[in-house]
Formats: C-alpha cells, structure tokens, sequence
C-alpha cells in the first residue's frame, strides 16, 4: 500500500481491461479516476466498487480534449486503457478508430504533459508485429502493420517515444497479447474469441474456428496484465521507462487446442456441451497466423512474473462465465 495515497487515471475503466485495473487499484489503497465513454464499457463493469469513497467516474471521451484535461487534474499516474480494439471494427470503419485510437491518444499525451503526471503507461498491441513472421516475438523487431488498427497501435507507441524525447514525459507501453478473463464481453459483432466461444458452448451452439484451427496465439490471464500495469507504473528502474514490453505468458495456443480447453472445463459444469460440434470457416481478414511473445524484457528490466498460463487462466475465466452468463 502506498505511504501517502496517490491517484491514478485509467481510461476506458469500465472495459474489460480497465474495470478490473480500477478494481485492483482501489484494493491496493489507490485513489482511483475513471474514464470512458461507454462505446465499449460498461457501467455494470464498475457495481462492484461504483461506491467507494476512493472512487470517482468521469463520463467523458478522449477524443475531447476538455475531457481529457479534466481527468488529469490531480493525477500522479496515467494507465490509459481507452481505445476502439479488434481488427475487423478498423477495417469496416477506419476514420472512427483512428479518431479514438490516435487522436484521442494525442489528447491524452498532452493533457498529462501539461498536467506534470508523473507516467503514462499504455496500452499497446501485438499487432505492432503485423507480418513479421519470426517467433517469439521481440520488442525491436516488427513488420508492416495489417489492418487500421495495427497502424493506430503502432502510432502510438512512435507518440508516445517523441512526448519522452521532446516533453520528458515518462511512458511505457504494454503491448498486450490476447487477453481473456473475468468481465470480457461476450456479445456484439466484435467479441473476442473466448467469452464469445464459451457463451456458444453454453448455449450449445457450435464456436466457428476462422481457418483449420492451426493459428496459434499466446493468450494471456486478465490477472498477469494486471502485474504488468502496476511494474510499469511503480518501477524506480530508470532503464525500465520509456520503451515498450510485450505483456503475455510466453506460450502459444493452437485454436483447436482452445477449444479443447474450453469444452474440458466447461462440462464439469454441463456434461451435454461435450457434444457440441466445431464447425470451421474462412480465415478473417487482417489476422496473422502465429502469436507467441518473448516476455525475457519485462522479466529483466520490470522483474515481470506472469501468474497464469492458459490452463490456470482459463479455469478461472469459465468459472467467472459460469456465474455471470447463466
């Protein structure tokens, strides 16, 4: 716990990722600003801390620069979560995603430069690799970015380098790996690809594999991003600052191989879903085959030591849906 109580600015707080950063913070003792637009968030996401004396909710957009000067005004530490995410939202709507993903980016990076935050920590993307095809995947070798929101990422990440060099602004960026845990949304067009094969399951219809089920990713527990957000903020090491770390397990997982997980641990909830078929389609536009991070960087320069591998994670993910979606 922290000696004197410091706040923290977490945009997009009420998705996924920055729900459960917000719900891990305010335990730790932090005061805790949230905010989002509720495009991709949701205020159900906040119920269970909504009250909390160290809590406050800002309904604003990033893309408005008042809005992000307001949020920062107090703030000792930014961990900006808010974004459009997913691939095929960019490639159907590109102006939208990089208005939030770039612009408001750059609101954000001025808005806590002026402020005088202390660090901006970020989130990133494995899809900064694009068609680079070496693995695991290290931090200084990329390729060319394969969708619009691959470029937004990467964008990012060269803001972010130029507010460091020019404004002495310290940031790090996370560049996250298929995360999946508790609060990840299940519905709507663009659900990622295990709460949305999970609530199939449940419902027993059959999940659709895009390609033969080989395409591998290095899918990572909400609770090792967590780890990750608070090494970047809170580390003294001054070599550690001002770049970016790949943020997963280190380990690949076939699609195939997920679903097996999947049907495993759901059918000690509901033995009938065993039966349930997998029906396999066309590869989906802008997707690169293979995922896999070397994590060697965060553990040297962060001490980064992720928790979950996809059997743990997944284990507590199901029971989590298992609860919340019946």
């Amino acid at each position: 716990m922290p000696k004197t109580i410091q706040t923290i600015l977490i945009t997009g707080g009420a998705g996924f990722i920055g729900s459960n950063l917000c719900e891990y913070f305010i335990s730790k003792g932090y005061k805790v600003v949230c905010l989002d637009n509720f495009a991709t968030g949701y205020r159900h996401n906040l119920n269970d801390f909504i009250n909390h004396p160290n809590f406050r909710l800002i309904e604003g957009d990033i893309r408005n620069p008042q809005d992000c000067n307001t949020a920062v005004q107090g703030v000792d530490y930014v961990l900006h979560q808010a974004a459009l995410g997913s691939v095929p939202r960019s490639i159907n709507d590109p102006v939208t995603t990089n208005e939030v993903n770039v612009s408001g980016f750059l609101n954000m990076l001025v808005a806590a430069r002026d402020a005088n935050v202390k660090r901006f920590v970020y989130a990133a993307s494995s899809s900064t690799y694009g068609d680079s095809v070496g693995l695991p995947k290290v931090e200084e070798v990329i390729g060319k970015p394969l969708s619009p929101y691959a470029i937004t990422k990467y964008v990012n990440e060269l803001y972010a380098e130029i507010f460091s060099r020019t404004y002495g602004l310290e940031t790090i960026g996370l560049r996250y790996f298929n995360v999946f845990g508790r609060k990840q949304d299940p519905n709507g067009a663009y659900a990622a690809v295990i709460p949305l094969f999970v609530k199939q399951f449940m419902n027993y219809e059959s999940p659709i594999i895009n390609g033969d089920g080989n395409f591998s990713r290095d899918f990572t527990y909400i609770d090792n991003v967590i780890q990750m957000n608070e090494l970047a903020m809170t580390s003294q090491n001054p070599e550690a600052i001002n770049t970016v770390y790949n943020t997963a397990f280190g380990d690949r997982t076939t699609l195939t191989q997920l679903v097996g997980y999947l049907k495993e641990n759901l059918t000690v909830f509901d033995s009938k879903i065993l039966d349930v078929m997998i029906v396999n389609g066309p590869n989906r536009a802008g997707d690169i085959p293979h995922s896999l991070a070397s994590i060697e960087k965060a553990k040297k320069l962060l001490g980064y030591n992720p928790k979950f591998n996809i059997e743990n994670g997944l284990k507590e993910a199901v029971k989590w849906y298992w609860k919340n979606l019946k």
